[in-house]
């Protein structure tokens, strides 16, 4: 093997790149005031530097092809790191959170996501009739379809169902439409999420990182007498990455199995050009699945005495979720395509203006009513995720709630799983919305009927408290 080949050296030097700029982030957020005051995390610091570095002088310096290799791999890292930190999240054991609450978590977190998506379903394809009926004729006017994806679902299937609506149904640059909404979702969850990290913080509700009292980690977190010793013939610490590696193994299995039942005539088309696609964009959901589900298996081989010991630790999970947590911020920023936000600007920035304000005040408001013993965390994480991915929300939600001492950060989880059943209908939708015209003011007035049946479900069961 000739070790000089730059392609052995090439993914460790693109991950050392992050490292430095996450390095760089942390720098400039501890020494210039602006910047610490401003709550930005580092990770999203880190982001923009690359995202700037990228477009400017490293697109200057190499040709097409390599910037795109760049962005691919920026993005499969993002694509991986997102379900390694929620598989690590859903491995842990013993929960016990400073604030609790009786609520039916599942249904209603599930309830918020899905009418959100409803919300902004609802706010865009009425301006995107209303543009492309007046001023704006060249619109597609299904487009406001494709913000639930960009904002609710993130790139992938912003771009799966953005390309569908340009092949199939002749909205031209449909894909890149669906990757601009998307991309200035990264800069609604981290600017404006920010802006409202600071109306917080003036209030009291948030303390700058740098006042708060040091984590003290105690020996018990490490190495309880109930767990496998904190070094013995393998470091506890392998076995917690192992772990996180096996259910994500496992989780690739799942997923190329049910492709397989799809692709192979089970709900026909459907199945293969929708289905497989939001089941390869949730792989951190399904992960999240698996790894409850391997803690319930544990939990039974320990009952029986199979497995003497616990093999899942706490602390080291929450050390693993928080550094790829942070890896997974700094390239989804930096791999966000400048060009996707070059046509139809105007229309497009009415668009995702007008959606990302309704979502922002709803989240609010919501929030406050679902979550009122941590709705500071809970509204964070929940815009975030809901404007960006879920990477963004936990960007935010870590400024408030670095040790995810809330369950705020568990909401994000069961509730996108819960989402994926309440919200199966909006998939259809959006795939009738723009078969024809009439089909679009049907799918409005089912948006409608849907959105006030869910956000009237959620104000009806948890009446507001002082």
């Amino acid at each position: 093997m000739d070790f000089t080949n730059f392609e052995l050296w090439n993914g460790i030097m693109l991950f050392s790149v992050l490292a430095m700029l996450l390095l760089l982030g942390n720098t400039l957020r501890r020494k210039i005031p602006f910047l610490r005051r401003s709550l930005l995390p580092t990770a999203v610091i880190a982001g923009f530097i690359g995202l700037v570095l990228k477009e400017t002088v490293f697109a200057n310096m190499a040709d097409a092809a390599r910037v795109e290799e760049i962005n691919v791999f920026f993005s499969m890292v993002t694509y991986h790191t997102i379900a390694l930190g929620f598989i690590a999240l859903g491995l842990k054991v013993h929960e016990s959170y400073k604030f609790k609450t009786k609520r039916k978590q599942s249904v209603f977190s599930g309830l918020i996501i899905v009418s959100t998506y409803l919300l902004q379903g609802l706010v865009g394809i009425v301006l995107s009739l209303a543009l492309a009926y007046t001023f704006f004729p060249q619109l597609f006017s299904a487009a406001g379809m494709l913000l639930p994806m960009g904002f609710g679902q993130g790139p992938g299937q912003a771009l799966n169902i953005g390309t569908v609506y340009e092949i199939s149904h002749g909205f031209v640059g449909g894909s890149t439409f669906g990757l601009a909404i998307a991309s200035f979702g990264f800069f609604w969850g981290a600017i404006v999420g920010v802006i409202y990290l600071n109306r917080l913080y003036k209030k009291g509700f948030v303390k700058r990182k740098d006042t708060q009292e040091s984590a003290r980690v105690s020996l018990q977190e490490i190495e309880s007498p109930d767990e496998i010793p904190l070094a013995e013939s393998i470091d506890k610490f392998t076995i917690q990455v192992t772990l996180v590696l096996f259910v994500y193994a496992v989780t690739y299995g799942t997923m190329r199995g049910l492709t397989y039942i799809l692709n192979n005539g089970m709900f026909g088309e459907f199945g293969a050009n929708t289905v497989v696609p939001l089941i390869w964009g949730f792989n951190f959901i399904i992960g999240t699945l698996l790894a409850i589900l391997f803690k319930k298996i544990f939990l039974v081989f320990r009952k029986y005495k199979i497995m003497n010991r616990q093999y899942p630790n706490n602390y080291m999970l929450n050390r693993i979720s928080g550094f790829v947590f942070d890896f997974m911020i700094v390239s989804s920023i930096t791999a966000i395509r400048i060009e996707d936000l070059r046509s139809l600007w105007l229309p497009f920035l009415i668009l995702v203006v007008a959606v990302g304000l309704a979502t922002l005040f709803y989240i609010i408001f919501i929030t406050a009513r679902v979550y009122p013993e941590y709705k500071e965390a809970a509204s964070l994480g929940m815009f975030g995720m809901l404007t960006g991915t879920a990477s963004t929300g936990v960007i935010l939600l870590r400024e408030v709630d670095p040790n995810f001492e809330t369950p705020a950060a568990n909401d994000l989880i069961v509730g996108s799983t819960t989402a994926i059943f309440f919200g199966f209908p909006i998939l259809l939708l959006v795939g009738i919305a723009p078969i024809s015209i009439v089909h679009t003011f049907i799918v409005l007035g089912v948006i409608i009927v849907l959105a006030a049946i869910s956000i009237g479900a959620l104000v009806h069961f948890n009446p507001k408290t002082d």
